[in-house]
């Protein structure tokens, strides 16, 4: 149940007052971590007494895991913090297990020591993350009887007519900023109240904790707004769009003169485990793609993998602009919204870089299922 709009505003006023007031030395650090799911984010608040020049100065904390056992949160990347200010801090968590100890046995970890295998090839990642709005009723934002804001409308649009949501974007974009968060840019969607924004371009682990960032910063921004933000593949029945997260991808020699080859190489071993790739593009072990890979809505088909110049319907896209250039990055468009993107990242580097096969998958169907 939403507040009224009066009460809301008061209770925003309120708040004011209690964050204004001074605290000494201390200094407020959140920790955050990705839960279990893979899909969604806790945090806890603790005190520092002094404020952390960098991430060595955050101590481990404990957590409770899904299973009711001790969990140790593993702090690995420290932001400002948009909502309380400077002195505090935001911090991404590792959720480590007791018996997982001391190395680690998550999708992050296991991702860095793939990153560190491939360092020399200088990966890059920018990551388009799309999200849409939904009111506490369970309603698209906007929502109107007639259901005519369920189709498409435009992307990059303007009007209060043809669309909602954008203090919400504006306001997580700046929020971003300040964090210190790699955003690269923020644009309306297809769906009215469907918005996307970048992050990246990154190299290695590090656009993967800032997707993450970016993506509680999102969900705190919308409590403000007493909104919700749904990560969700296909968030609307009846609509043949999805909401996506494509993974732009390059190396230092698909970047340099001469580069398309290595694109168009990267491409070929991509497409021999497409499979391989669904399995990891969704929260949900692929699950959700045989239902949004349909070849409607600016999406390939789930069946079989494709790619094209300058084309929005293929697996995988060359930009029009790096064909002409001969050089540059290439587009998977098919990781949907809820996806982790360090099995995606892993993925990505594995098939393109370490030339894994369909037969060296064993060990990540295990990690996928546990």
């Amino acid at each position: 149940m939403s507040l009224p709009p009066e009460t809301l505003s008061l209770h925003k006023t309120v708040r004011k007052h209690y964050l204004s007031l001074p605290k000494g030395e201390e200094c407020q650090v959140t920790y955050v971590w990705v839960n279990e799911d893979r899909e969604n984010l806790q945090s806890k608040t603790r005190t520092l007494y002094n404020e952390p020049a960098g991430i060595r100065d955050i101590p481990e904390w404990h957590a409770v895991a899904a299973d009711h056992t001790e969990a140790t949160l593993v702090p690995v990347r420290m932001f400002r913090d948009p909502f309380t200010l400077d002195p505090d801090k935001l911090v991404l968590c590792e959720l480590v297990k007791r018996k997982d100890l001391p190395t680690g046995n998550n999708p992050r970890s296991q991702c860095v020591t793939v990153m560190d295998e491939v360092k020399q090839f200088q990966p890059w990642f920018g990551m388009e993350q799309e999200y849409i709005l939904f009111g506490l009723d369970g309603n698209q934002l906007g929502w109107s009887p007639d259901g005519h804001h369920l189709q498409e409308v435009c992307g990059c649009v303007v009007g209060a007519n043809k669309h909602c949501g954008r203090d919400i974007s504006m306001s997580h974009y700046r929020a971003c900023l300040y964090a210190g968060v790699k955003i690269f840019g923020s644009n309306a969607e297809v769906l009215y109240s469907q918005w996307e924004f970048q992050v990246g371009t990154s190299e290695g682990i590090e656009m993967g904790d800032h997707l993450w960032m970016a993506r509680y910063i999102l969900h705190r921004v919308c409590e403000d707004f007493e909104v919700v933000a749904s990560l969700d593949g296909r968030p609307l029945k009846g609509s043949i769009y999805s909401s996506v997260c494509h993974i732009n991808f390059s190396t230092k020699e698909m970047r340099s003169e001469g580069g398309l080859q290595h694109i168009e190489e990267a491409i070929r071993k991509l497409s021999k485990r497409h499979s391989r790739h669904l399995s990891v593009y969704d929260a949900h072990g692929g699950a959700d793609n045989i239902h949004c890979l349909t070849g409607q809505g600016w999406t390939s088909s789930f069946h079989h993998f494709s790619t094209a110049v300058g084309s929005r319907e293929v697996s995988v896209r060359i930009p029009d602009h790096v064909s002409r250039m001969g050089c540059g990055y290439f587009e998977d468009r098919r990781p949907f919204a809820n996806c982790d993107p360090y099995p995606v990242m892993r993925a990505l580097v594995e098939t393109c870089l370490l030339g894994v096969t369909e037969e060296d998958d064993e060990e990540m169907k295990e990690i996928l299922a546990s």
